[in-house]
C-alpha cells in the first residue's frame, strides 16, 4: 500500500532542482561574456595588403572607359554614282600615298565628259563668231565717224571762206549763216557717232564677257568631271593601313558613300565615354591618365568634349603625350582617369577597399600587432591614392584589403 510523500522531502527536491537551473544559467551567461575573448578572430599578415600614410600629391579623378583609335584617319568616298569593278587592296594592307585601292565603273561619267567637251567647242565657236560680228559693227561706226570728221573739217573751211567773202562784200549774210549751220549740224552728228561708238564698245565688251563666262563655266565643269574620273580609281591620300574597304566587287555605290578607310597606325589617341552627370565638369585641356595595362600609365589631356550626349553618355577625346607608344593598338580597351582637382602636398595613402568616395570611413589601422578600427576622413580620391583629411598620422599603416566581415569589431588580432 502506497504512502504519501513527506512534504519536507518534496520541498528539498524542488529547492535543489531550482538551484541547479540557476547555476546552469549563470554558467551560460559567463560563457557568453568570456567566449569572444577566448575565440577572438585573427588575420594572417600575409593575406592582407597594407600601405603606409605618407606626404605627397593627390589628384581627384573621374573614371571612364576608353578605346584607342588612330589619331589620323582618312575616309574615302565615291565621287559619283558608280559600280565597284575591282578591289585592289584588302583590309590590313600597308598603303603608300597615291596607291590605288579599288576601281569604279566610270563609263557614264566618261560620256558626260565628252558632252561637256562638245559643249565647250560650241561655246568657243559662238564666242569667236560673236566677236567678229561686234568688231565689224565697230569698224563701220568708226569709218562713219572718220568721214564725218572730214565733213566737219570741210565745212569749217567753207565757213572761213564765206566769212572772208562777207567781209569783202562779195556774198550775202544768208550764205554765211547757211555755211555755219551746216558746220554745226555736222559737229552734232560727229558727237553722236562718237557716243554711239563708246556705247557700242561697252556693249560689245559686256557681250564678250558674258560669252567668256559661259566658256569658263563649261571649262570648270570639264575640270571637275576629270577630277571625279581621277578619284574614281580610289587612291590613298597618305601613308597608312587600310582598315576597311567595300567588300563585294560589282556592288553599286552612291555618290558620297564611304568606300574605304585608311588609318595612320603610328599615332593614336583615346576616345573615352563616361556618364553625363560629369558633363559640367569637363573641359578641353584638363589632364588625363590612360592605363594601358597594370604597369603602364600614359599622360595626356582632353583635346575636345563632343557636344552630343547619347543614352546618358558623354564622349571626350584624349590627346596622348606618348602617342606612338609601342603598347598602343587600334580598338584597345583602356581605363581613363580625368583629373578634376589636385592637392600638391597632403597626407595620402594607397587607395583601398575602404575608399568609396569622400567623407568619413571606418579604416583598420595596424597598431601593436592588432588591426584597430578607426574613423578616418577621406578627401580627394584618385585612381591610385586618396587624401587623408583627418584621423591618421604620417607613418600609420592602413589595411587596404576588404574588411567588411570585421566591421562589427573594434580590433582584430594579426598573426
Amino acid at each position: 500500500m502506497d504512502r504519501p510523500v513527506d512534504p519536507q522531502f518534496r520541498r528539498r527536491q524542488i529547492i535543489r532542482r531550482a538551484g541547479l537551473v540557476v547555476v546552469a544559467a549563470a554558467l551560460l551567461l559567463a560563457l557568453a561574456g568570456y567566449a569572444p575573448r577566448w575565440i577572438s578572430p585573427s588575420l594572417d599578415r600575409d593575406e592582407i595588403r597594407t600601405a603606409v600614410v605618407e606626404a605627397g600629391a593627390v589628384e581627384a579623378t573621374i573614371s571612364a572607359t576608353g578605346t584607342v583609335v588612330p589619331e589620323f584617319e582618312q575616309v574615302l568616298s565615291s565621287p559619283l554614282d558608280a559600280r565597284v569593278v575591282r578591289i585592289l587592296k584588302r583590309p590590313g594592307a600597308m598603303l603608300r600615298a597615291g596607291e590605288s585601292i579599288l576601281d569604279l565603273d566610270v563609263s557614264d561619267s566618261v560620256l558626260a565628259l565628252e558632252k561637256l567637251k562638245q559643249q565647250l567647242s560650241l561655246k568657243e565657236n559662238e564666242q569667236r563668231q560673236r566677236k567678229l560680228e561686234l568688231e565689224k559693227q565697230l569698224i563701220d561706226l568708226r569709218s562713219r565717224m572718220r568721214l564725218k570728221e572730214i565733213e566737219v573739217k570741210s565745212l569749217g573751211i567753207r565757213v572761213a571762206k564765206e566769212q572772208k567773202l562777207r567781209e569783202a562784200g562779195l556774198n550775202s549774210v544768208e550764205q554765211l549763216r547757211e555755211a555755219q549751220v551746216s558746220e554745226e549740224k555736222a559737229k552734232v552728228e560727229l558727237q553722236q557717232l562718237r557716243e554711239a561708238i563708246a556705247n557700242e564698245e561697252r556693249a560689245t565688251q559686256a557681250k564678250l564677257d558674258g560669252l567668256a563666262l559661259d566658256v569658263e563655266t563649261v571649262r570648270k565643269e570639264i575640270a571637275q568631271s576629270r577630277r571625279q574620273l581621277e578619284l574614281a580609281t580610289t587612291k590613298a591620300g597618305r601613308d597608312g593601313v587600310l582598315t576597311w574597304v567595300v567588300e563585294v566587287e560589282g556592288s553599286a555605290v552612291r555618290r558620297g558613300e564611304v568606300v574605304a578607310r585608311i588609318a595612320d597606325l603610328s599615332s593614336f589617341r583615346v576616345q573615352a565615354n563616361l556618364s553625363d552627370i560629369h558633363a559640367g565638369r569637363l573641359a578641353a585641356g584638363m589632364p588625363a591618365k590612360v592605363q594601358v595595362n597594370e604597369s603602364t600609365m600614359l599622360d595626356g589631356e582632353i583635346s575636345s568634349v563632343l557636344p552630343a550626349i547619347k543614352d546618358g553618355i558623354v564622349t571626350v577625346l584624349v590627346r596622348l603625350r606618348d602617342r606612338s607608344n609601342k603598347l598602343l593598338r587600334a580598338n584597345l580597351r583602356v581605363d581613363v582617369y580625368i583629373v578634376t582637382d589636385r592637392r600638391q602636398r597632403t597626407l595620402r595613402v594607397r587607395r583601398g577597399a575602404f575608399a568609396s568616395g569622400e567623407g568619413v570611413h571606418d579604416v583598420f589601422v595596424v597598431r601593436s600587432g592588432k588591426a584597430v578600427r578607426t574613423p578616418v576622413r577621406i578627401g580627394l580620391v584618385s585612381f591610385d591614392h586618396c587624401e587623408v583629411a583627418g584621423g591618421l598620422l604620417e607613418g600609420d599603416e592602413v589595411i587596404l584589403s576588404d574588411m567588411k566581415e570585421y566591421m562589427h569589431m573594434k580590433e582584430v588580432k594579426l598573426k
